[in-house]
């Protein structure tokens, strides 16, 4: 896929190759056909440009899952389509194809996707759809870009257009430390995500001189999560009472996991209040300021000269703020049009 130098990139660097194509565009229409120097007429002869065919191009999303992937889901497809409507591109077809969230339903979305000729696909969105929706995609040549944040399942055709987690920690991490904070704790979870977020949090920790006290792991919600939360809430009792106080909480992940944890927070006798908690680009959904478990939190937010602007018009058009995922499925579609401009056949 020639124009992604690399196969993970970052909104910000979508919108950069986004303006970038749509410059080319214009220099392009400002070179062909123009006035010819010696005359300083057009070129009466020349045959009428043929009328563009139809680019199509899938998005597959886990519209049926349940909780919060289906909500999630949602707000891509309607992300989506927003940005096809601005655009008001004639030549560009959105086909949106439900992968339900499971591998199973990838597989059978991409199947279906490139069987209404799909030349080029957006999604899925979790890593094993992504893998799954791959091979399909790969055998007919068709680019695929998932918006799922695990780099294993990239490469080959497979493109990600994500939040990578690591960058997001190193942000929230140098912020901790220039307020000052130095002694961490942590609750992951045990899952992919949790794999990506805790080396990064360790090496950020420690390029910022921090020391860690206590990691935990967890995987379920209820009293799986509350037993590690409790080992938190001594390892910090025990640091307080060495004269070496935690600073701050880091917890990673997204409104499931959060609200789950943040339930359990006064019941584990963790004080937000004395302890800051700390997250990753996941907090920032709709109304979690609402939740009183994360007020106060820090995390690093999505880059306001584009996302206020975005979320303006998903809000005006749809009656609610989007999470902040859905900015993947709007700039990913801006993408694909500006890229259906380029040659016939040779646009992806």
């Amino acid at each position: 896929m020639a124009f992604v130098p690399s196969t993970v990139f970052s909104p910000r660097q979508a919108a950069t190759w986004l303006a970038a194509m749509l410059f080319s565009a214009a220099l392009a229409a400002c070179s062909v056909n123009g006035p010819n120097s010696q005359t300083g007429s057009l070129n009466a002869n020349a045959p009428p440009e043929q009328p563009r065919s139809m680019v199509k191009v899938g998005l597959l999303v886990p519209l049926s899952a349940q909780g919060q992937p289906g909500v999630i889901g949602k707000s891509l497809k309607q992300a989506a389509e927003l940005a096809l409507f601005e655009r008001d591109s004639p030549n560009l077809q959105l086909i949106i194809k439900d992968d339900k969230g499971t591998p199973e339903g990838a597989r059978a979305a991409t199947d279906d996707a490139l069987k209404s000729g799909a030349t080029l696909i957006l999604g899925p969105l979790f890593a094993k759809s992504v893998a799954a929706a791959a091979p399909a995609a790969r055998k007919a040549g068709v680019p695929l870009i998932a918006f799922s944040n695990d780099r294993q399942v990239a490469g080959n055709g497979v493109h990600l257009l994500s939040f990578q987690p690591a960058p997001e920690v190193e942000r929230i991490v140098a912020y901790a430390a220039s307020r000052g904070k130095r002694r961490y704790a942590a609750l992951i979870a045990q899952d992919t995500f949790g794999k990506t977020v805790e080396p990064a949090f360790q090496n950020a920790v420690s390029r910022h001189s921090g020391t860690i006290v206590a990691i935990e792991h967890y995987q379920g919600s209820g009293n799986a999560v509350l037993e590690p939360l409790r080992n938190i809430a001594a390892a910090i009792t025990a640091a307080e009472a060495e004269g070496s106080p935690v600073d701050a909480l880091f917890i990673p992940g997204g409104q499931e996991q959060l609200e789950a944890v943040g339930r359990l927070l006064p019941q584990a006798q963790i004080d937000i209040q004395r302890v800051k908690l700390l997250g990753t680009g996941g907090m920032d959904y709709p109304n979690a300021g609402r939740d009183p478990s994360l007020v106060g939190a820090w995390y690093p937010g999505p880059d306001p000269r584009g996302w206020n602007d975005f979320a303006q018009k998903y809000a005006k058009s749809y009656g609610y703020a989007p999470p902040r995922i859905a900015s993947l499925a709007y700039d990913a579609v801006n993408l694909a049009i500006a890229l259906s401009g380029g040659p016939q056949g040779q646009q992806f």
